[in-house]
């Protein structure tokens, strides 16, 4: 049976987990994290590919590549989700993307709690730490068709 692959898609900072913020973001790395998600993924019978940038455009092309070959998304675009319209009009195109938070943005900073992509994916996960990952790639495993 082929397994269903997903993207799992890192945006600015979050390169540094483990690094920044542990009271935030946890001890966890973003290697351990990659690790993590590729072993649940195939668990739930998903081929998970994750991927970091801190380059906009980078992370723009890879919801694109997602778009065109129908792949669905985790994202955490970081603090794009803020303010990046380039990644709400590539999201858009993508047909199902679970956008997760580590920490809830809504009990931090006031300009954290603007989300300009949050209206264009299939869900929002967020404040549940690194688990929401978790949740976000068992309910594509449950959602999506192979």
């Amino acid at each position: 049976m082929t397994k269903r692959r997903v993207l799992v898609l890192n945006g600015v900072n979050l390169g540094r987990l483990g690094q920044r913020q542990p009271e935030v973001y946890g001890a966890t790395t973003h290697a351990q994290l990659a690790e993590h998600l590729v072993e649940t993924g195939a668990g739930l019978g998903l081929a998970v590919d994750v991927r970091q940038t801190d380059h906009e455009g980078e992370f723009v092309g890879w919801l694109h590549e997602a778009a065109a070959a129908d792949i669905p998304v985790v994202l955490n675009p970081g603090a794009w989700s803020h303010y990046s319209y380039a990644i709400a009009d590539a999201v858009v195109q993508v047909p199902f993307a679970v956008e997760v938070h580590i920490s809830n943005v809504h009990r931090r900073e006031p300009w954290r709690h603007t989300m300009v992509i949050s209206p264009y994916v299939t869900g929002t996960i967020l404040g549940l730490g690194l688990g929401g990952y978790d949740l976000a790639l068992a309910h594509i495993a449950s959602a999506v068709p192979a």
